[in-house]
């Protein structure tokens, strides 16, 4: 069985809200899988579990260019909160967005080949990378970027963190509004029928397992447990609702929770193509050092010199 460490329980309580001693009893059970152990906690306490999404677990950027027809929001990472606010970082960061929304290169290897010189290092924007490395003293990359050309165009950036852009046909500012509210809802589809197979089989899943529960408790208790028939609708019903919670049309708009954004939408007479959401560091698992094991590895290592 794998060993649960106090790192570990921290990681899945910072993803989850979870109690600490439901945390320690997830990770046992999931045997250290900490999707799995995630998975276990929502089955057990339904939503208060599944913040997993809002949560940091990187430092960086999230920028965005919108250069005549042509967009790009990117996401460039470092080590420390402290570097994400250097200039001469921001400086590369930006680049990366303006050269990606000018030149549509393939891939972050293509991108990183473009011409580009800041700082005096140069030609290509590798090597300022690498030269910034080098004078800030601190590792970083170009994670991951999105580019959109030929429709209309619409950004939001809260902070730094998270970014989001929006390809539309309609009004600006109420392609603003959903961009903001992509940034604050954080939907991972445009309607349900484009939510991800695997997230839908997910819920399935976990809510499958919490009516199991359910049934297992109810006979403890010497009540009649649910028909099959019954628990298959609850389970059904379960999935139609995640799936209204994380499409962005079906979304109760942020600013009028009255409507949902797609009735917003119809009313100021917008259509949404698509949308782009970053959150930085979002799916990183950012390292934790373990400063007892360093030293005393450093003790063994002078106790043989």
């Amino acid at each position: 069985m794998a060993a649960i460490t106090a790192s570990m329980v921290g990681e899945l309580r910072a993803k989850t809200d979870a109690p600490m001693m439901e945390c320690k009893k997830a990770l046992t059970e999931a045997e250290g899988d900490m999707e799995r152990a995630e998975e276990l906690l929502r089955v057990k306490l339904g939503s208060k579990a599944s913040k997993a999404a809002s949560r940091i677990t990187a430092e960086g950027v999230v920028v965005s260019a919108v250069v005549g027809n042509a967009g790009a929001l990117v996401e460039v990472n470092c080590e420390t909160d402290f570097t994400s606010k250097n200039d001469m970082f921001l400086a590369l960061a930006a680049a990366c967005a303006r050269l990606v929304a000018e030149h549509n290169p393939a891939d972050v290897a293509a991108l990183s080949a473009l011409p580009y010189t800041q700082d005096g290092y140069g030609p290509t924007l590798e090597d300022v990378r690498k030269g910034l490395i080098g004078t800030i003293g601190e590792n970083m990359s170009i994670r991951r970027f999105k580019r959109y050309e030929g429709a209309k165009l619409a950004s939001y950036l809260h902070g730094t963190r998270i970014g989001v852009m929006v390809e539309y046909v309609g009004d600006e500012v109420a392609a603003k509004d959903v961009a903001m509210h992509v940034a604050a809802m954080k939907p991972v589809a445009l309607s349900s029928a484009d939510v991800p197979a695997k997230l839908i089989e997910t819920e399935r899943k976990i809510a499958t397992e919490k009516a199991a529960e359910d049934a297992e408790k109810a006979k403890a208790e010497g009540k009649t447990p649910q028909s099959a028939e019954i628990v298959t609708k609850r389970v059904e019903g379960s999935v139609q609702k995640y799936l209204k919670e994380v499409s962005l049309f079906n979304q109760a708009f942020v600013k009028n929770d009255k409507q949902t954004v797609e009735q917003m939408l119809k009313e100021r007479a917008t259509q949404v193509k698509g949308f782009t959401l970053y959150v930085v560091g979002e799916g990183i698992e950012k390292k934790v050092d373990d400063f007892a094991a360093e030293v005393a590895a450093q003790v063994a290592a002078a106790k043989k010199d």
